[in-house]
């Protein structure tokens, strides 16, 4: 053992369990693939610009705070580290500096965050087509902006935060086009009064409803049948809307459908999964004490359910506390009583959950797009083809991808893999469920021959545990 603890990425779910596994006395190690603290969230918080962070606002400025409180911790923190295997037995393998090197520790934490949904529509793998969240890191990375008329389509409070932050930052909007069903205000009106009782996230919403109203964008609802025009590169954005067919000229289209866990990590462990209906995403199966399946590993924030980035803050806190329990570090009443506070915070912040779940449940034409539309960017595998392999009688991902390559290529079936077991099903007429989930296999990532082969010569770091 080389640690008491290791904690996968530095996101507010990471950095709180890795500051609260310190302040308890354990030895732990953060492992992160950024530059410097923040996640996807709080993503450059610390090297931000001062006109950026102040138009990105107190939510974004929050991880500041927990980003320093990171760097007073004591924590072992390694910014640049790309985990890309790890065994059941929590040997975590990752790539530094162009050279791979092992860690390993009796309590893992893996924070690995929420991917933005893949929008398979006609075009949607044109250059100048990106999802909503690249344009936002862009801004907080490297306060940069698209260039030309942008149009935003999709559905999800990150849409419409997104268009705010741009229009503020001075972006050409062309169009903002929501995509979220009419039954969807229906199917939320009764997860309404439990979302009262946090009515801040309400009136933020209705406060960037209003600045879109205010900036004058030609704003549509209800969309459907979306495709990118383009040979080259995207050019324009045809949808129907109203009952009408609808093009705007845009060279950037900025693609939302809500996000879902990354379960890449938990896939490769084997751990048990569930299918979450509500939020049509995978989701490992844990305990509140983010307890997986496999003894010792835990996961925290959206990559176990998404619920934004103060529950996960709150989740990394208690799978932390979980993991000193398991090290005999606390008692059973000393556990619950450290926990009582992050337990309450992600009581109250879940309280929305149901609400926004219902209000953006993405259209179910993005789960079954037209035969001829790509879904499998890496290896250009379109929905006719899956929908093939199972009339061929390929009943899960695993035998479509033996049989198509659909999920073999540099992703690993990240962006596709969801996609896949929903048309499976559709196909098949089995609930997700049923249908399964790709296989993930090492490396997550790809990394250098060379570094792997490094490994050969190497062994753990230094036991000090």
């Amino acid at each position: 053992m080389t640690h008491d603890l290791i904690v996968i990425g530095a996101g507010p779910a990471g950095m709180a369990a890795a500051c609260t596994a310190a302040s308890l006395g354990l030895k732990t190690l953060l492992l992160d693939e950024q530059p410097s603290a923040g996640g996807q969230i709080y993503r450059n918080v610390s090297r931000a610009d001062a006109n950026v962070a102040a138009l990105l606002g107190p939510e974004y400025s929050h991880g500041l705070s927990l980003a320093g409180q990171l760097a007073q911790s004591g924590v072992e923190v390694r910014h640049g580290a790309l985990v890309w295997d790890v065994a059941r037995d929590l040997t975590v393998t990752a790539l530094q500096d162009g050279r791979s090197f092992q860690v390993r520790a009796p309590q893992l934490i893996a924070a690995t965050g929420a991917m933005e949904r893949a929008s398979p529509i006609p075009g949607w793998t044109l250059p100048g087509v990106l999802n909503a969240g690249a344009a936002q890191i862009a801004l907080k990375s490297a306060a940069s902006i698209p260039s030309g008329p942008v149009v935003l389509a999709g559905g999800g409070p990150l849409l419409l935060l997104v268009a705010c932050q741009l229009i503020d930052a001075g972006a050409d909007i062309a169009g903002i086009v929501e995509t979220s069903p009419s039954a969807n205000r229906i199917a939320a009106l009764r997860h309404l009064p439990a979302a009262l009782t946090v009515p801040a996230y309400l009136l933020k919403g209705l406060q960037m409803m209003w600045r879109l109203r205010s900036a004058g964008i030609p704003h549509f609802t209800q969309a459907t049948d979306l495709a990118v025009e383009g040979s080259d590169q995207a050019e324009a954005l045809r949808f129907t809307s109203g009952g009408r067919a609808h093009r705007i000229d845009a060279g950037i289209v900025l693609l939302h459908h809500g996000v879902v866990p990354n379960t890449q990590l938990s896939r490769l462990l084997g751990v048990e999964h569930d299918w979450d209906n509500a939020q049509l995403a995978w989701r490992p199966r844990v305990d509140t004490w983010g307890q997986t399946s496999l003894a010792g590993f835990r996961m925290a924030g959206d990559g176990t359910s998404i619920a934004g980035a103060l529950a996960a803050e709150a989740s990394g806190a208690n799978a932390a506390i979980g993991a000193a329990h398991a090290m005999q570090r606390l008692s059973d009443a000393e556990r619950d009583q450290r926990a009582s506070l992050a337990r309450r915070a992600l009581a109250k912040q879940l309280r929305i959950r149901p609400f926004l779940d219902a209000l953006y449940r993405p259209p179910d034409w993005i789960n079954t797009p037209a035969d001829d539309t790509i879904v499998c960017r890496c290896e250009e595998v379109t929905a006719g083809r899956i929908r093939e392999m199972a009339r061929l009688g390929c009943e899960g991902p695993n035998q479509a991808k033996f049989f198509s390559r659909c999920g073999m290529g540099p992703c690993q079936g990240r962006v596709c893999g969801i996609g896949v077991t929903q048309i499976l099903a559709g196909e098949l007429c089995k609930p997700p469920s049923e249908i399964g989930a790709y296989r993930i296999r090492a490396p997550l990532k790809p990394v250098p021959l060379s570094s792997v082969a490094s490994l050969a010569n190497g062994t753990l770091e230094e036991t000090s545990t």
